[in-house]
């Protein structure tokens, strides 16, 4: 990890960190001597995270969601009550739905873009006015694999993860020239509770279904994946060297097989080579 970047001082907020690779982003920030402002709708969670800390920083916790518009809007006093002022944003906060296209609802395409991406802008853009005033101020963004390359099982989650790829990739230039550096972190398979959680389209289908075939076989295919799962802290590792580099860029992997994946879609310039390779996860 680069050491130009100082953080002794500087104020980190970490959305979604009640547990899972927030909670690890928080602890790992907070061991370099960055005060964190803790927010998630898990008030439990947030308290065990704020033990994990301890002493020797600065840490506020706020029961935050991210899709309440309200609460994002007042959400910078609430944190300006308990710290001189926001150096890194950290959007983390997500959920996930799985199920193809037919098997989600509208109900559920609504819910996963009220947190997963208007989350991510509504927290940007109560918070980018704070930002201007660090004199070296960071934007990262956990995104994922399936921000790039979409799986057939996870309509609604990926159409999240690509719409905030491509939100902050059309935002960095602009922020970097106001002293804002915007990065986007992409995880594969990271072994957390959030995997857990996972809410499945495969209600009412019946084993002579096509969809509950295809779904038999996605999962065949997925999991053997977790088997060599990255765990939260390793992932946290990688996102707190893309809040910190001093020499930064705006996408990150956690791992060598998540660049390698991701790079099938990079380097696909007509969609063939993406689509043909996860066809093969429902065959």
């Amino acid at each position: 990890m680069s050491r130009g970047y100082k953080l002794r001082g500087r104020t980190a907020i970490v959305t979604g960190s009640a547990g899972g690779i927030g909670r690890a982003i928080a602890i790992s920030l907070a061991k370099r001597d960055c005060n964190i402002a803790l927010a998630d709708v898990n008030d439990k969670g947030l308290a065990e995270t704020q033990q994990l800390i301890g002493d020797g920083v600065r840490v506020s916790k706020h029961h935050l969601d991210v899709s309440d518009r309200d609460a994002i809007t007042s959400f910078p006093e609430r944190v300006l009550a308990h710290h001189p002022g926001v150096d890194i944003l950290v959007n983390n906060a997500g959920v996930a739905i799985g199920g193809t296209f037919e098997q989600a609802s509208e109900e559920d395409f609504d819910w996963l873009m009220s947190v997963n991406f208007f989350g991510v802008v509504r927290m940007t853009r109560s918070f980018l006015p704070l930002l201007h005033k660090s004199d070296d101020a960071r934007i990262v963004n956990i995104s994922s694999i399936f921000g790039l390359v979409a799986p057939p099982e996870q309509t609604a989650y990926c159409a999240a993860k690509f719409a905030v790829e491509g939100l902050m990739q059309s935002l960095a230039p602009v922020a970097a020239k106001l002293g804002v550096t915007v990065s986007i972190v992409e995880p594969g398979a990271v072994a957390s509770e959030f995997v857990g959680n996972v809410h499945r389209g495969d209600e009412g289908l019946s084993s002579q279904d096509a969809y509950a075939r295809m779904l038999a076989a996605y999962l065949e295919r997925t999991a053997g994946a977790f088997d060599n799962a990255q765990t939260p802290e390793q992932a946290a590792e990688v996102i707190v060297q893309a809040a910190t580099t001093t020499e930064p860029r705006f996408r990150w992997q956690t791992s060598a097989q998540a660049s390698q994946f991701v790079g099938l879609s990079l380097a696909d310039l007509d969609g063939s080579r993406v689509t043909g390779f996860t066809s093969t996860w429902i065959a």
